[in-house]
């Protein structure tokens, strides 16, 4: 199985695992993205994976993901962002991740996607908040956006320095986003979408930790490992 699903989301969609690609060790084996790879085996795994979908790769718009909270216009190919937005048929949106989270948003009444990576400084610059907002001026009602929080690593795995778990504090983050230095990232990204207006019960969680199998870990694979992929696209 390349991709799993939530029942939140009905357009074509998924957040993928490591399993089912030619990638061999130690980026065994759907690997669908990062440096260290060779890239006839990435290439083959994303023909693959996306093939279940029935997306080509000629329609895929992604991401050099740099950490930030800047959104993106979709277009095919690569661009620099940790997030994507558009209201195109059969233009897919993939953001990739190995411990961030991949996030998906979905306003079927108004026919606008957009997905987003999500990891600490992301998420701390509210990334969730400015994807919601650039969907609005594509046409969403913040009312309408169902959101879907794929997997990540979870608060017990991810310990921080105290310089980090200031900076949640200074913008404005509540205390259940942390435990003394064991940060929850699914936690504070969930906080920021219902500050945002988006309904409790439209938000999706995979409650899924990249320290199983199932996935790879930058941190626990120590910085040489994989990358799985969020994707979503508007039949």
């Amino acid at each position: 199985m390349y991709w799993l699903k939530t029942p939140n989301i009905s357009t074509v969609h998924g957040f993928s695992t490591r399993n089912g690609g030619v990638s061999p060790h130690p980026f065994s084996s759907l690997n669908l993205g990062g440096p260290d790879d060779l890239p006839e085996h990435i290439n083959e795994n994303r023909r693959r994976a996306l093939g279940d979908l029935n997306i080509d790769m000629t329609q895929v718009s992604y991401l050099n993901q740099v950490h930030s909270n800047h959104v993106c216009e979709a277009r095919v190919g690569k661009q620099t962002g940790d997030a994507l937005v558009t209201n195109k048929k059969q233009l897919a949106i993939a953001v990739g991740a190995a411990d961030c989270y991949p996030i998906l948003f979905y306003d079927a009444k108004n026919q606008v996607i957009g997905a987003a990576h999500c990891g600490w400084r992301g998420t701390v610059a509210k990334i969730v908040k400015c994807t919601i907002d650039c969907m609005v001026s594509f046409g969403a009602e913040v009312s309408q956006i169902q959101m879907a929080i794929g997997q990540g690593i979870c608060k017990e795995q991810y310990e921080v320095s105290e310089d980090v778990i200031l900076k949640f504090k200074e913008n404005g983050f509540t205390s259940n986003c942390w435990e003394n230095r064991q940060l929850d990232l699914l936690q504070a990204n969930r906080f920021v979408a219902l500050e945002t207006g988006i309904k409790s019960e439209h938000i999706w969680s995979m409650n899924r930790c990249t320290s199983e199998p199932d996935f790879f870990s930058y941190r626990r694979d120590q910085g040489k490992t994989g990358r799985m992929w969020g994707i979503i696209m508007l039949k």
